[in-house]
C-alpha cells in the first residue's frame, strides 16, 4: 500500500498553527509603523485588517472543505477551470512566495541574532532553515509540538505587552489619529500582511483527523484570536509610548517596555521576537513542502517530489527540496524588494482563490459543500466579491520593482509548465 500523510492533527493543533503564524514576527515590527500612520488610532487598523482577511479566509474554508487536500489553492484552481496550466502557474506562485517568505523572515531572525554572535546574517539565516527542516522532516507532530512551544512563549511576550500597557489604561485618547481616516485606511493595509498565515492551515488537511469540521473552525478560530490579541497589543503599546516615538524604532515593543522597565525589558523582548520569528520559519517550511508535495503526486512536478518517509510518515524529498531553495534565496537579495515580491504573490493568489469560489459557484452548484460562506444573493457570495476586490486594490499598492519580479517568476513556471511534459493530462485528462 502506498504510503499516506500521517491524520495526527486535531482542532487545537491546527488552530496553533495559524495562531503561529500570523502572529510571528509581524507583530513585533509592524506595530512601529502603523502607529505612525494611524496615531493612537492604530487598534482600529487591526479590527479593519481582520475583517478584510475574513472574506479570504471564509473562501478558503468553503473551498478547502469541498476539496481537503495539500497544495490547496492548486486544487482549487484544478477543479474550478479544469486547466492544469492556470492551476500550474497558481501552484508555482504559491511555492515561489513561500520558498521567499521563509528565506525572508529567516534572515530577520539572523538580523537580531547578529547582534550577539559575530557571524554573517546568511550564514545564521541558511543555519536556522537548516535545523527547522530537520524538524519538519522528524513528523508533522513534531513540528506541532515545537509549534505549539513557540507559540506560547510568542503568546506570553504580547501579554507581557498586554498586562503591562493596560495596567497604565487610559491614559491617551485612543481615539486620536495621525492623519485621520486617510491614515487609519494606510495603515490597515499595512497591517494586513500581519494576518497572513491563516491560509496555511489548509495545505495541511490531509494531516487533520477530520478536515470538513476542522478546517473551518480553525480558521475563524484563528484569525480571532489573533485579532484579540493584536487589538489589545496595539492599545498596550500606545499607552506605554508616545506613536510618534514608536514609529522611528526598529524593535518597537521592546522599545515601548523598556520605557517603564528599563535595558533588560528591551532585551528580554527581543529575545521573544527570535522565538517568534523561528515559529513562523518553521510553519512556512512545513506549508511549502506540503505544496511541492501536493502538486507532485498530482503530476504537475517531478513525481521524485512526493515520496513520503515510511518511518517519520512526511514528504521527504520535498521537505529538503524546499530547504534547499530556500537557503539560496536566504544567501541573496534586498529584504524589503524581497517582502514586496511576497505581498506581490499573496494578494494575486488570495484574488485567485476568491475568483475560484465564485466561479464553482455557477459551474458546479451541485457539488457538496459542508461549509457554506454566508451572505448570499442567490448563488452568488457577497464575502468573497469583498475579498476579491479588497486584494485587488491592495495589489495596486506595491512597487513597480517587485511586481516585476513576481511576473518574471510567473513566466519562468510557465517555462517549467512546458518542460514538464503532459504527465498530469495523461494522469487527469485535464485540459490545458
Amino acid at each position: 500500500m502506498k504510503p499516506s500523510l500521517r491524520r495526527e492533527i486535531g482542532l487545537f493543533e491546527a488552530v496553533a498553527f495559524g495562531v503561529g503564524t500570523i502572529l510571528g514576527a509581524g507583530i513585533y515590527a509592524l506595530i512601529g509603523p502603523a502607529s505612525g500612520l494611524a496615531g493612537n488610532a492604530v487598534w482600529i487598523s487591526f479590527v479593519i485588517g481582520a475583517v478584510i482577511s475574513s472574506f479570504t479566509g471564509l473562501s478558503y474554508a468553503e473551498l478547502s472543505t469541498m476539496f481537503p487536500k495539500a497544495a490547496a489553492e492548486y486544487v482549487f484552481a484544478r477543479e474550478a477551470f479544469n486547466s492544469r496550466f492556470w492551476a500550474f502557474l497558481l501552484g508555482w506562485l504559491i511555492v515561489f512566495a513561500g520558498v521567499v517568505s521563509v528565506s525572508t523572515v529567516a534572515i530577520g531572525f539572523a538580523s537580531y541574532v547578529k547582534s550577539y554572535v559575530n557571524l554573517p546574517v546568511s550564514i545564521l539565516a541558511i543555519v536556522l532553515i537548516g535545523f527547522l527542516s530537520l524538524v519538519n522532516y522528524a513528523g508533522i507532530q513534531e513540528s506541532s509540538r515545537v509549534n505549539i512551544l513557540f507559540m506560547i512563549v510568542e503568546i506570553f511576550g504580547l501579554l507581557f505587552v498586554t498586562i503591562l500597557g493596560l495596567s497604565r489604561f487610559p491614559s491617551v485618547d485612543y481615539l486620536e489619529t495621525a492623519s485621520g481616516t486617510g491614515g487609519l485606511l494606510a495603515a490597515s493595509a499595512l497591517i494586513f500582511f500581519a494576518y497572513l498565515g491563516f491560509e496555511d492551515i489548509v495545505n495541511i488537511a490531509e494531516e487533520m483527523e477530520n478536515p470538513e469540521k476542522t478546517i473551518p473552525k480553525a480558521l475563524i478560530l484563528s484569525i480571532i484570536v489573533a485579532t484579540a490579541f493584536y487589538v489589545l497589543v496595539a492599545v498596550a503599546t500606545v499607552s506605554l509610548a508616545d506613536w510618534r516615538q514608536l514609529s522611528t524604532s526598529d524593535a518597537p515593543l521592546a522599545y515601548a517596555v523598556s520605557q517603564v522597565l528599563g535595558a533588560n525589558a528591551f532585551l528580554m523582548l527581543s529575545v521573544i521576537a527570535l522565538f517568534a520569528t523561528a515559529n513562523t520559519v518553521l510553519i512556512l517550511l512545513v506549508v511549502g513542502s506540503r505544496m511541492v508535495y501536493g502538486m507532485s503526486r498530482d503530476g504537475a512536478l517531478p513525481l521524485a517530489l512526493s515520496k513520503i518517509d515510511g518511518r517519520t510518515g512526511v514528504p521527504r524529498v520535498a521537505i529538503f527540496t524546499t530547504m534547499v531553495l530556500s537557503m539560496v534565496f536566504a544567501s541573496i537579495g534586498d529584504l524589503r524588494l524581497i517582502a514586496g515580491v511576497t505581498n506581490f504573490a499573496t494578494f494575486l493568489i488570495f484574488a485567485f482563490v476568491n475568483f475560484s469560489l465564485i466561479w464553482l459557484r455557477y459551474k458546479q452548484p451541485g457539488l457538496r459543500r459542508p461549509f457554506r460562506v454566508p451572505l448570499n444573493i442567490g448563488w452568488f457570495p457577497l464575502m468573497p466579491f469583498l475579498g476579491l476586490i479588497s486584494c485587488m486594490f491592495l495589489l495596486l499598492h506595491i512597487s513597480s520593482s517587485a511586481m516585476i519580479i513576481g511576473f518574471v517568476a510567473l513566466g519562468l513556471g510557465a517555462i517549467v509548465y512546458r518542460t514538464l511534459g503532459t504527465r498530469q493530462e495523461e494522469l487527469h485528462g485535464i485540459s490545458a
